[in-house]
């Protein structure tokens, strides 16, 4: 009778330098896993190349490994003296972990543990953290945030970071504030399990606080920066408590002078340690064994888990001594957005006997090959000999769109780049007078098409027309809905990331943030455009017994039924592009159409619809 083992799935979001992410892999085969499966979610976001080979590169036999390109460009500042986050990129971080959150929900992992990549753990870190039994809880390690500061570990007691105890009312003096703090430390120093107020950066996380809520979603009325703060707010407010595991401290490569430490760190926690070892930062374990080693010298920090907040002024420590550079929240590594759930453009997916597919494998397996291209009469070119049909590899996929005018604008282009992935088009003409149909029929020769014309428009009514569409596309018996407008489409890696998407059997529903182009190189981003921060859906599969039930408002009505978030649903990285304000006469018919059809902004923002025609609103280069 087989052993049913525990089931973990480990998860990073890695923006990090080749060096010190070699290190941090190494140091996650050497973890001991006695009873336990383990499997691997990573988020690529580096800007290094070498970096993102390392994780490709990464296959521990028996795991699977889910590696996943983030689909960001930003740039991370980090020097010797400290980091520095802003805004955007702590939120991003926020996204990747809930996608991480959001895979160990949907497959079911008894844990999950969320690590940064510049840690270097101690081989028995997650067996120990594992045999606590504590629904959240973190391993300690120890940091000096400043040159010449004091170590300190990267969890607190209450607020921003302040590390000390208190109780609801009391007041007390700087004095005691500062015997607290120095307690508080010490007691961090003996092995031991102690409940907090705060943690992140190396975290374990139960199923049962993953079924709770938990999530790193901001807080709106919270100030706190950075999302461990909201994360572990949240998790009280749901009753679950925090700790901290002293046991087996990790050390920190928050500096690249910290490289020079993991040969003895790896050194030490070799070695078997002997009962009763020290884990202060000062010794590095009694035994010299390494229960501590991790603590003593690691200069370490956090590292994409936003620890967050501290100032130059000392924020966070008694007196003064210690806290984070202004504005920084931890290291580069993890790079995040919005999020929830999960994206899966994967570079490996584990499938057969030996543990993981190769690249060309899982090309073969899961990604549909690219169409033929249309010769010039709009013919589909014949597959190559041997080539199987999309369906053979896939559930089949469903374009729906609604059509009006579009022979001039983008309909060409954008159903050029859906026909690499589509397998079938469901497209109503809502009263066009041009020759809008023809190209429809011309561009996705080959491809079936379920063409519906309304020889009267119901675009003043969008929620009839809107329902109209989904009855067409029913017809057809769909197993993935894509809807799109005639000016949408998606970066280039869609078209070879879509067919992944498809096999998740844990998901109906994919949501995609949608970028407003003012120009063929910029999106605008302002308090009135952004609408890429948030999750629009546009992907779903077909569930026949499900009740759908629709939005019946005239306008913005929404482009799939209402109730659809009550199916499994999940975040994708991936990028969608709206070209219909890329012109100015475009902005123009919009501008007028919206005051035409909604001038006191009921259905809309009328603020927003003003805004259509500011000369200079602010826009943000696009890089693909």
């Amino acid at each position: 009778m087989s052993e049913t083992k525990i089931r973990v799935l480990l998860g990073s979001p890695i923006h990090q330098k080749p060096q010190v992410l070699e290190q941090f892999l190494n140091s996650l085969l050497r973890l001991r896993r006695d009873g336990i499966a383990l499997d691997f979610y990573f988020i690529d976001d580096n800007g290094d190349s070498a970096s993102s080979l390392l994780l490709q590169q990464f296959a521990p036999p028996g795991s699977e490994v889910f590696l996943q390109s983030s689909g960001f460009h930003d740039a991370y500042v980090r020097n010797d003296t400290t980091h520095y986050w802003n805004s955007d990129l702590v939120w991003k971080v926020a996204g990747f972990k809930n996608l991480m959150i959001g895979r160990a929900d949907a497959f079911g992992y008894d844990h999950l543990f969320l690590i940064d990549s510049d840690l270097i753990l101690h081989p028995d870190t997650l067996l120990h953290l594992i045999g606590t039994g504590k629904d959240i809880i973190s391993e300690v390690f120890w940091t000096q945030w400043q040159p010449g500061t004091m170590l300190q570990p990267q969890v607190w007691m209450h607020d921003e970071y302040n590390q000390w105890e208190i109780l609801p009312g009391e007041k007390p003096s700087q004095a005691e504030i500062n015997r607290r703090f120095h307690a508080f430390l010490a007691k961090l120093q003996l092995p031991g399990i102690y409940e907090v107020g705060g943690l992140g950066a190396c975290t374990l996380i139960s199923r049962r606080a993953i079924s709770s809520g938990v999530s790193y979603d901001m807080i709106r009325n919270i100030s706190y920066w950075g999302e461990d703060r909201h994360f572990c707010i949240r998790a009280a407010a749901l009753g679950i408590p925090l700790y901290v595991d002293t046991h087996y401290p990790a050390l920190h490569l928050y500096r690249d002078s910290d490289l020079e430490k993991v040969a003895d760190y790896i050194r030490q926690t070799t070695a078997e340690p002997a009962a009763g070892g020290g884990s202060g930062p000062e010794d590095g374990g009694a035994d010299g064994s390494g229960r501590g080693a991790a603590a003593g010298g690691a200069g370490a920090a956090h590292s994409g888990d936003t620890l967050s907040g501290g100032k130059a002024d000392g924020l966070g420590t008694a007196d003064g001594s210690g806290g984070k550079a202004d504005g920084e929240v931890g290291t580069a590594d993890g790079g995040g957005s919005n999020g929830a759930a999960a994206e899966l453009p994967l570079e490996r997916e584990a499938a057969s006997a030996d543990g993981l597919w190769s690249a060309a494998e899982a090309e073969e397996r899961l990604h549909k090959a690219p169409p033929a291209d249309s010769s010039p009469d709009g013919t589909a070119e014949p597959a190559a000999a041997g080539d199987a049909p999309p369906a053979a590899r896939r559930p089949k996929l469903t374009l729906t769109m609604v059509v009006k005018n579009e022979s001039r604008r983008f309909l060409r282009q954008v159903l050029q780049e859906h026909r690499k992935y589509i397998d079938e088009a469901v497209i109503i003409d809502d009263g066009s007078t041009d020759n809008t149909a023809d190209i429809c029929r011309e561009v996705l020769h080959g491809i079936p098409l379920h063409l519906v014309r309304n020889e009267v428009s119901k675009f003043n009514n969008e929620a009839e027309l809107r329902m109209q569409q989904w009855e067409e596309v029913v017809k057809t018996n769909p197993e993935w809905i894509l809807s799109l407008d005639a000016d949408e489409v998606f970066e280039d890696r869609f078209a070879r990331d879509i067919g992944l998407l498809l096999q998740e059997e844990s998901c109906d529903l994919f949501c995609f943030r949608l970028y407003d182009f003012w120009d063929d190189n910029h999106y605008r981003e302002d308090n009135y455009w952004r609408s890429h921060q948030s999750y629009r859906p546009f992907l779903l599969r077909y569930r026949e017994e499900f009740a759908y039930v629709w939005n019946d408002t005239p306008q913005h009505c929404g482009r799939l039924p209402e109730n659809i978030f009550e199916l499994p649903h999940q975040l994708s990285n991936l990028r969608l592009k709206h070209l219909g304000w890329s012109r100015p006469e475009y902005r123009l018919d919009k501008y007028l159409r919206y005051m035409l059809l909604d001038p006191d902004g009921q259905y809309g923002w009328k603020e927003q619809y003003q805004s259509i025609l500011d000369q200079q609103p602010k826009l943000v280069p696009w890089v693909e």
